[in-house]
């Protein structure tokens, strides 16, 4: 029997290519997004190894319901927490709204999907959690006022249940990935600036961000850590 892993954010930009790479090397995948259609496509794409889990992160109820039924007779040894949104932010403009649907799903979507996995991660004797941080968590970029405070709190976070949940060998750790070639960040209209400010010169595809995920969901002694994927704009 495969062991189960569960992806938040799967339908499209790096969760997308995070559940190729894992359903290619033999996982199966419980594909969690609230985008119903390119999740279905992604199932049909991908086969039977991929389960479509249509739902919000920040439905606690809902996702817990998902992940138990789902889980249920499975193996889950391993979460990916990459659903994100990142709606342009100032000081001057930003609203009480915004806020809370950035921090909603940034923030309180990690914890509701980490809780909601953890016991099944218990039973199957550990495993490990991976959350999506970014390097403006650290290297703050202008526009990005409340996306920079909500991955800040997902570095904090990362650090808080690595030392929560060591005991029941369960390793917690995050990536910070930098520019990547996604659709939203393709939306920006800035790609080719960001790419000129990378030592590297580009920017990331998003199967270099899926290929260092992979590698922490791996069983290991690193727990605590954050990965920073940036091409060398973000060294620390």
């Amino acid at each position: 029997m495969s062991d189960t892993v569960l992806v938040t954010g799967a339908a499209s930009g790096m969760g997308r290519a995070l559940v190729q790479r894992l359903v290619a090397a033999g996982w199966r995948v419980l594909a969690l997004d609230r985008a119903a259609d390119p999740l279905a496509a992604l199932a049909d794409e991908l086969g039977e190894q991929l389960v479509p889990v249509p739902v919000d992160v920040t439905d606690r109820a809902g996702v817990t319901a998902a992940v138990d039924r789902l889980v249920a007779g499975q193996r889950l040894t391993g979460v990916v927490n990459c659903a994100g949104i990142y709606p342009p932010t100032r000081l001057e403009d930003f609203t009480d709204e915004t806020y809370r649907a950035v921090f909603d799903v940034n923030v309180l979507g990690t914890l509701v999907v980490t809780a909601a996995a953890v016991p099944h991660l218990r039973a199957a004797g550990g495993g490990a959690v991976v959350n999506f941080a970014s390097v403006d968590a650290f290297a703050v970029s202008p526009g990005q006022l409340l996306y920079s405070a909500s991955k800040a709190a997902v570095l904090s976070l990362t650090k808080s249940l690595a030392i929560e949940l060591a005991p029941d060998q369960v390793v917690v750790n995050a990536v910070a990935p930098g520019w990547v070639d996604t659709p939203g960040n393709a939306a920006t209209g800035r790609m080719a600036e960001a790419a000129a400010g990378i030592p590297l010169g580009r920017v990331a595809d998003p199967d270099e961000i899926a290929v260092w995920v992979q590698r922490l969901l791996e069983p290991g002694y690193v727990t605590g850590e954050t990965v920073v994927i940036a091409g060398g704009s973000a060294m620390r």
